[in-house]
């Protein structure tokens, strides 16, 4: 119950897989198949283990919420992502491009849906409030200025704050990456609703954080298309609103025809026969 309120698709698809293994041994037992049993007795026992290491980021949200008092928030479905403008994205994209080549550092966080709590940060930061624009990217990760060494913080087309300073995420990294990637892994882990774009200071190599995972290196333009993808005003309606709409007239559709079988009423298909 815990790992469907959390309600991620990677966490579904491995409780679907945990509900086989267990159904799986179950019908071996009732069948006395004794070996393939015991076999799968001790799969469940250690998938059981691997599930609860691999989702300790999602079990510590959940906590986390819990604590915080916010009860329907664990309720509530994910909601969509907030569409970017083209000139939003092409100004982030070109900031990146010149920060890369410089071989300057930089972590831009990436609000996707909801804002962020500012008690996830280990500091908040200065508020600027500033239209987004290359140049004010690139200014502020300048390595002689006071904002550089922490993150920036975007929010729809605004700059909402520089020079936060993000948790760490406690996985294992490889030695190449420094402290800008574990805090974009850290906070990705943390919340939900963002995605980090990170520039390497001694590579200059670009690097997406997306629920405590990184990809990388990128291209610049398979980071354009990332994030055209990831912030299309399109493409999530699309893809969630049939699917809701079908499943909402399936459940009514069922629900009536369980409720006339119970009051023993002529089913619709019936009337509309009559």
């Amino acid at each position: 119950m815990i790992l469907v309120i959390i309600s991620e698709r990677r966490t579904l698809w491995m409780v679907r897989g945990f509900i086989i293994l267990m159904l799986a041994s179950a019908i071996s037992g009732k069948l006395q198949l004794q070996l393939l049993n015991f076999v799968l007795e001790k799969l469940v026992i250690g998938c059981a283990v691997a599930m609860a290491v691999a989702l300790q980021s999602e079990f510590r949200r959940f906590l986390e919420q819990l604590g915080r008092g916010e009860f329907r928030q664990l309720f509530q479905p994910s909601r969509l992502a907030v569409p970017k403008s083209d000139s939003v994205i092409d100004e982030i994209v070109e900031a990146v491009k010149e920060l890369s080549k410089n071989r300057i550092g930089a972590l831009l966080i990436l609000e996707t849906s909801g804002p962020i709590d500012e008690r996830d940060f280990s500091v908040p930061g200065v508020k600027l409030n500033a239209e987004v624009s290359k140049e004010l990217i690139q200014t502020i990760f300048q390595p002689k200025t006071l904002l550089h060494d922490g993150a920036t913080l975007i929010r729809g087309s605004r700059i909402v704050a520089s020079g936060i300073i993000l948790p760490l995420s406690g996985r294992t990294a490889s030695r190449q990456l420094g402290t800008r990637h574990r805090a974009a892994m850290g906070i990705t882990e943390r919340v939900e609703n963002c995605i980090c774009v990170v520039v390497s200071e001694e590579t200059g190599s670009i690097s997406l954080a997306e629920r405590g995972t990184l990809n990388r290196p990128l291209t610049i333009t398979k980071l354009k298309e990332s994030l055209e993808a990831r912030f299309s005003p399109t493409v999530d309606r699309e893809a969630v609103a049939p699917g809701l709409l079908s499943l909402g007239r399936r459940i009514r559709s069922q629900a009536l025809a369980l409720v006339s079988r119970l009051l023993g009423l002529p089913s619709t298909a019936s009337r509309d026969k009559k």
